[in-house]
């Protein structure tokens, strides 16, 4: 055998698959897309025994039909023959209905273990199985897990090992008898397959004739060819034509008929129950927390509480991050000559990056809170719950998934949320739930959201998140009527959901998926973010402002300080241009440095500047004693000192102005002046159609370029608080026009590939656009007005 095998996880959704997936991989794996799909693919490596196992986790399926792309993908990498043994995960608290997924397995003749997976739940509701007399009639082994506890991962590597060390490859009797009429329809489209030179191994050629005979859409498609040979395909419908005659049903709800008998059969002999009608602890927990009542009162509290535990857990780590970026780029400032390269390093990367990374604990904080949500089942009560109301609105229940992943509770993403409509069988409630999705709250806009918030309610961050979310869902829902009402009109679908049971995560499971979000969040800031905000950088500083008009700014600063410098009181301490600058960058020494031991004129500084806290009523070192004549330079000095940076943020903010993005963000604002908004923040939105977090970015390195004040750096929470302008109308307007306006361009480009062209990517870029503009301009009006914001 080889020292190197490779495992598929199969199992059905909420049988505890990835966390068996967790408990053989832990912290070794990676999360991917399968290939030509944007399905998620999960895959992880570990060493037992000498033998390295390689092990990918399947999309979650109930049964390997091949209806959906997550069936079809799991099917087609088992049928292939990549996986050298297939754990199938069984939740033995529902048996019966796990066991059809293994049944099918079993039919394709591949190597299978099966994992009789929360054996503890089982027991806990008074269900007893036989494991080795169900693992006699199955004629595969069985061994009990409990994933979350680890136990049975040690026993479940020995039998995959031993598993695919055999040469037999899966059970080689029939594995379900389907009756004497259908058998010898199969054995008649065996007969022919056999004639056309099919193979009898792979796929088994019992398997092949049993899914064309049931007309699977996918094996029909790839077998095409074959099926023109030698009269396979008139056989086929012959063979459906004489069993839809005798049993008066279509062969593949005969089939899955008695795949089902089977599974019965074998539940009878092996799982025995006391308590046939007794209502679980998971029952009783719904009767309060799915109340018609109490229910959506519970899911608001909880929703509040999500986002009290996101903001208040993670300030100080915020605070820590942005002293880090904020330390990183003065010590950049000292480090690199002014000049181009200065400016990019420290406005176009610390900046622009760092103002999004400065966010990742508040993204960590929040995947966190969410995994337990998911990991307890409560996600799912979400969704029934929600149901009732989105049937109201041309919607259902199934849409509740995408929506919850797009960001129902603040924190998720458009782009898996857009995938997750796959499940959705409907095309046009699908593509509905496609359309609406960018509406909610995505992991992307929380930093411009967070950002905001810290600036102009930082009262209650929870409950401004909680009235953000409700006004997400409102604007989806509205939306979604609107659409459904016209371009989508057509009938609602039913809805059936499971609500798995309630269990208690574990903190490796939690902390693994809040890692795996944050990692993919620190990486797109990484890359896109990190691109696009060195290309906004250079447009925010080229081409440079004329000679001519730099030279109106050279001769302002030179007639101010040869006017301070004029003054009696100044000629005793500062002589020239060089003495001033000196005396800046004796101010911006560490603060513990005294003025014992310093040569002379810097004793002089040293008293100048405690002269200047004083001035201020900060505080100042009370040892030192101040000259009056330096008491008397004091206040010229302040009002010099007060006119430069004037005169420089006046050049830094006509050299912005000048450059590319400036004259787009200028050109912009007879659109969005409106709105309060500036030509800086124009800039900034033009970049979120790349990534929401680039706003954030874009004002960070806008700020950034126009700021030459080192006293007034800060954070840029600070900054936009004290800039003119701005203002908490200001902030809650734009904090709308993000949440409403285009998808970013890789949501784009995944709704292109969901919905089959570019046709509905441009209606969904155009509508929420559109919204988003009349929406905020509404708000903007209806509050100035009112006088509110100022």
């Amino acid at each position: 055998m080889n020292n190197a095998i490779t495992v598929a996880l199969a199992g059905n959704p909420n049988s505890g698959k990835t966390t068996i997936f967790n408990a053989l991989t832990g912290a070794r794996q990676h999360v991917g897309n399968w290939p030509g799909v944007t399905v998620e693919k999960k895959e992880g490596t570990l060493t037992h025994k000498e033998t390295t196992v390689h092990v990918v986790d399947l999309p979650g399926t109930y049964s390997l039909t091949a209806l959906s792309e997550e069936e079809i993908i799991a099917r087609n990498f088992i049928f292939d023959g990549s996986a050298d043994v297939v754990v199938c995960v069984l939740d033995a608290a529902n048996l019966e209905r796990n066991l059809y997924l293994a049944v099918q397995l079993m039919e394709m003749r591949v190597k299978v273990v099966l994992a009789l997976n929360m054996i503890d739940v089982a027991k806990a509701r008074r269900i007893d199985i036989d494991d080795r007399r169900l693992s006699q009639l199955l004629g595969l082994p069985i061994v009990l897990t409990n994933g979350k506890k680890g136990i049975g991962i040690d026993d479940l590597l020995d039998d995959v090992i031993e598993a695919a060390s055999t040469t037999e490859n899966g059970k080689q009797s029939p594995v379900v008898g389907y009756g004497a009429d259908v058998e010898q329809e199969i054995q008649k489209i065996e007969e022919r397959l056999r004639n056309s030179g099919a193979s009898e191994d792979r796929p088994p050629l019992r398997w092949l004739a049993v899914k064309l005979l049931e007309q699977d859409s996918d094996v029909t498609k790839k077998y095409e060819r074959l099926l023109a040979r030698d009269g396979v395909e008139k056989q086929i419908e012959q063979s459906r034509e004489y069993l839809g005659q005798v049993y008066g049903d279509s062969p593949d709800i005969v089939l899955a008929d008695s795949r089902y008998g089977f599974i019965s059969g074998a539940m009878r002999q092996t799982v025995h129950s006391d308590r046939p009608d007794r209502v679980f602890l998971s029952d009783k927990i719904d009767t309060v927390l799915t109340n018609r009542l109490l229910g959506p009162v519970i899911l608001l509290a909880v929703i509040y509480g999500v986002y009290q535990f996101t903001f208040v857990g993670s300030e100080p780590l915020v605070g820590y991050f942005e002293s880090f970026f904020g330390w990183l780029g003065g010590v950049m400032t000292e480090a690199i000559p002014a000049g181009l390269l200065q400016s990019l390093v420290v406005s176009g990367i610390i900046d622009g990056v760092g103002g999004v990374l400065g966010f990742t604990p508040l993204i960590a904080f929040m995947f966190f809170a969410i995994a337990v949500l998911e990991d307890t089942g409560y996600m799912a009560r979400i969704a029934f719950m929600l149901d009732r109301v989105l049937r109201g609105f041309g919607l259902h229940g199934s849409s509740m998934l995408a929506l919850m992943v797009s960001g129902g509770i603040a924190g998720g993403c458009a782009v898996p949320g857009v995938m997750a409509t796959r499940t959705m069988r409907e095309p046009k409630e699908r593509l509905v739930t496609i359309l609406v999705t960018p509406l909610m709250n995505c992991g992307a806009k929380l930093p411009v959201y967070a950002l905001l918030i810290a600036a102009f309610f930082p009262g209650d961050k929870a409950g401004m998140m909680l009235l953000l979310t409700l006004i997400s869902w409102g604007f989806a829902l509205v939306a979604a009527k609107a659409i459904r009402s016209t371009v989508l009109a057509g009938p609602a679908a039913p809805f059936i959901l499971e609500l798995p049971p309630y269990r208690m995560p574990t903190i490796k499971g939690l902390l693994i998926h809040a890692w795996e979000r944050t990692w993919m969040y620190v990486k797109k800031a990484g890359t896109v973010i990190l691109a696009v905000s060195i290309v906004l950088w250079a447009m925010m500083t080229f081409p440079s402002l004329p000679s001519d008009k730099q030279k109106v700014f050279d001769e302002k600063l030179r007639d101010v300080t040869a006017a301070f410098l004029a003054k009696p009181t100044v000629k005793g301490t500062f002589r020239s241009k060089e003495d001033l600058e000196a005396f800046e960058k004796f101010q911006g020494r560490p603060n513990h440095v005294s003025a014992e031991g310093l040569p002379k004129q810097n004793a002089a500084f040293f008293a100048l500047s405690q002269a200047l806290k004083t001035d201020r009523q900060e505080g100042a070192d009370s040892k030192v004693k101040i000259e009056p004549a330096i008491h008397a330079l004091a206040a010229p000095y302040r009002e010099f000192a007060a006119q430069k940076p004037a005169i420089e943020n006046a050049r830094r903010t006509a050299e912005l102005k000048n450059s590319i993005g400036g004259r787009i963000g200028v050109a912009l604002e007879y659109v969005f002046s409106p709105m309060n908004f500036d030509w800086r923040t124009n800039i900034a939105l033009i970049g979120g159609f790349a990534a929401k977090e680039v706003v954030v970015a874009t004002l960070g390195t806008a700020y950034s370029l126009g700021e030459v004040d080192p006293e007034e750096s800060g954070s840029l929470s600070e900054r936009l608080r004290n800039q003119p302008g701005w203002n908490a109308l200001t902030g809650f307007t734009l904090i709308l026009f993000v949440m409403l306006y285009a998808p970013c361009f890789v949501t784009l480009v995944v709704i292109k590939r969901e919905a089959g062209g570019w046709k509905w990517p441009l209606f969904a870029m155009i509508y929420t656009t559109v919204l988003a503009y009349v929406v905020a301009l509404t708000v903007s009006s209806i509050g100035s007005f009112l006088g509110l914001g100022a």
